[in-house]
């Protein structure tokens, strides 16, 4: 077996995952961080051979968080899981950005697709916004004074494609410096500093005053916030009279008539998937619908896209697993490996229905309308 130090160019690798984990801060395995914690590389040509034994971190204790409700109103508790989610994408966005370039989200594809390539994803990312909008009733065209927020921006790709399509101004907020700062040097890259930008800022609290924007767009961003009825109040109190919101977030399945809660297996899963990504508690499509209802909101409708996202994971999988990935995510660093080892419980979670991809849109009456 040659040395470990030794350099290889081979552009394609293996792993070889084994499914035994042992974490020192969660010794029940079924509270991992991650169903492996051993890699090994080998080269296409076996010449090589790499083992890694990964121990899992303490980060922000979002499992706990995920698993309690009462906790997610406070705000300590809410500081600290921001913190987490700060740190996971100020470490891994870049390397997001030199795989998959701008748009950090989910791909929209016919379903059953198959032998896809890395640049029908791209075209996916952009037909996810593009179904969005239809799916929302928004039209191509607009004016200049036609105002967008992009709640949970990432790298600003939603933005300035929205601000290209309508020629709208467009405002990202993120928790990620890294985040903010690159998605305003592209704006600026690509001419559209005038139209976008981007700060940092809590979704939960956003630094806007009432009824600014004509298009408030949340894509993948709900599933981080604790509060789901801050979340929504905030995602209303922003939007103008007339404006759209619409929000495309990762959900658990609906319950059945009868049902209090998800079964035990359910839960543990999204357990272990909140301990990766920094999530809070999962809710319901049709819990978002009803906290929209209460807002007095008007063509409330939603959709599930499960199906139309199926290939998305295991592209991300294959992505990490070429030579680049590999390298890149271990540079990105261990809150991104974490993450990505628990990619396929991800997949496991669609396939099982407990994950559900869910779009939720409406509109806020116009003032003629409003009470």
């Amino acid at each position: 077996m040659m040395s470990t130090t030794r350099t290889i160019s081979s552009p394609t690798l293996s792993l070889s995952l084994s499914p035994t984990c042992h974490s020192r801060f969660h010794p029940n395995p079924i509270s991992s961080i991650s169903p492996f914690n051993k890699i090994k590389l080998i080269t296409p040509q076996r010449r090589s051979i790499f083992t890694f034994t990964m121990e899992a971190v303490d980060s922000s204790s979002s499992s706990s968080i995920s698993n309690n409700n009462n906790s997610n109103s406070n705000s300590s508790v809410w500081k600290q899981l921001q913190k987490g989610i700060a740190e996971f994408y100020d470490e891994s966005s870049s390397l997001w950005e030199n795989i998959w370039g701008d748009h950090m989200h989910h791909g929209f594809y016919d379903p059953d697709s198959t032998q896809v390539s890395l640049s029908d994803h791209t075209t996916a990312q952009i037909r996810m916004i593009e179904e969005a909008l239809r799916f929302a009733g928004m039209t191509s065209g607009g004016d200049d004074d036609m105002e967008v927020v992009d709640v949970g921006c990432g790298i600003g790709g939603s933005s300035r494609y929205l601000a290209n399509k309508f020629n709208a101004k467009c405002e990202g907020i993120t928790l990620s410096p890294v985040q903010a700062q690159r998605a305003n040097q592209l704006a600026f890259a690509q001419g559209l500093a005038h139209k976008v930008s981007f700060q940092v800022a809590d979704a939960l609290e956003q630094p806007f005053e009432d009824g600014k924007f004509d298009l408030v767009w949340s894509m993948e961003s709900g599933e981080h916030m604790p509060d789901k009825q801050k979340f929504v109040s905030e995602l209303v109190r922003v939007a103008a009279p007339g404006g759209r919101i619409i929000i495309v977030t990762w959900c658990h399945r609906d319950l059945e008539e009868g049902e209090e809660s998800l079964q035990e297996w359910e839960q543990n899963l999204l357990k272990k998937i909140c301990d990766a990504f920094y999530l809070p508690a999962w809710c319901s499509t049709a819990h978002y619908v009803k906290l929209l209802q209460s807002h007095s909101l008007e063509d409330i409708k939603s959709a599930d896209w499960s199906a139309n996202v199926a290939p998305f994971w295991p592209a991300v999988i294959k992505s990490a697993l070429t030579w680049k990935g590999f390298t890149s995510l271990l540079r990105a660093g261990m809150k991104t490996i974490k993450g990505a080892l628990a990619m396929p419980l991800m997949i496991e979670g669609f396939k099982k229905g407990v994950i559900k991809f869910s779009i939720i849109t409406c509109r806020k009456p116009p003032l003629s309308s409003s009470s």
